[in-house]
């Protein structure tokens, strides 16, 4: 309302409903459930094209024999390309050493990384540099560090190999053949990987050191509890929730490896090195049956999410109920 002279009040007219929600030049206001949607519909078209679509379409392929000629027929097999690849011998040793070569790399960046992680943390401030310098593998990418450990560690010239024979541990430089030994290659082409991504783990554990309080630890040595029962006791326990995430991530990534491995044994010798990823490779690419192949990726990709909600249900339970 205004007052137009003294004693005489004038009404004004209300807005309506589509005007109280417009401010002056800037059009209709959208409500923050809508410019939240709107804000997702890129992230959600991009899932859809790279990630969903080839999940339905990996699936669907399994069931069907397909040339590997573009334009080829399609004949559907049903559960016989499933069939096939169970009780497919090279699958199964490829299955084992996939399990065994993610045991053994994920256990050792687990121990070397936590012990880095509870390092630093007692170093505070001090260790700034060293984590620095600690951090710089991560910027390699896994082919490059394949292909540097593969020239460490070949047999006539590797520098591995070279340094063991100056100190005398070796009789000759090409006494073990790191890359060409079958009952130890896996082991070698581990290396790598290790020495990679240990940063990675060493990140997330001391980022989770960082949240555990002092006066949990402080109240405990005053207690009389020694270093080696404060960790098992105290530290390990707060830290499930984050060693959990680290360990599937991990895990998973490790069982992944491709490329670390491609460059420095492609799968040799005598096929001592070849895991799941290389197996499904070498089935697509070099024998030319997408739809077998498909099926071990179908079959893979089962096994990592069971694997990981396992894993996240034993060490992790929600609502802070930890086992």
């Amino acid at each position: 309302m205004s007052v137009s002279e003294p004693g005489q009040v004038t009404t004004l007219p209300r807005p309506t409903r589509a005007e109280h929600g417009r401010r002056p030049g800037k059009g209709s206001r959208i409500d923050d459930r809508r410019f939240a949607l709107l804000l997702m519909i890129p992230a959600a078209l991009f899932m859809l094209a790279f990630v969903a679509w080839p999940l339905v379409k990996l699936v669907v392929d399994s069931f069907f024999e397909i040339s590997p000629i573009a334009g080829g027929p399609r004949t559907f097999v049903g559960l016989d390309n499933y069939v096939d690849v169970l009780g497919s011998s090279a699958f199964q040793a490829a299955a084992a050493r996939t399990l065994g070569y993610t045991t053994l790399v994920v256990t050792f960046e687990f121990v070397l990384g936590l012990a880095a992680a509870l390092l630093f943390n007692s170093l505070g401030n001090r260790s700034r540099i060293l984590r620095t310098a600690f951090l710089y593998p991560l910027m390699i990418a896994p082919i490059v560090a394949g292909l540097l450990w593969r020239f460490l560690l070949i047999d006539n010239f590797g520098i591995v190999n070279e340094l063991l024979f100056r100190l005398g541990i070796l009789n000759d430089r090409n006494d073990i053949g790191w890359l060409s030994d079958s009952s130890i290659a896996l082991f070698a082409v581990a290396v790598p990987d290790i020495w990679l991504t240990t940063s990675f783990m060493t990140l997330v554990l001391f980022a989770g050191l960082q949240n555990i309080p002092g006066d949990i630890i402080e109240a405990a040595r005053i207690d009389g509890a020694g270093p080696v029962s404060t960790l098992f006791r105290i530290i390990l326990p707060l830290l499930r929730p984050v060693i959990a995430v680290a360990l599937v991530v991990r895990g998973v990534d490790a069982a992944k490896a491709f490329d670390i491995i491609l460059i420095q044994t492609g799968g040799g010798p005598q096929n001592s090195t070849e895991t799941l990823s290389l197996l499904i490779y070498q089935t697509m690419v070099r024998f030319g049956e997408p739809g077998t192949a498909s099926a071990m990726g179908t079959l893979y990709l089962v096994a990592m999410l069971v694997v990981a909600v396992v894993a996240v249900g034993l060490i992790w339970r929600p609502g802070g109920r930890q086992a």
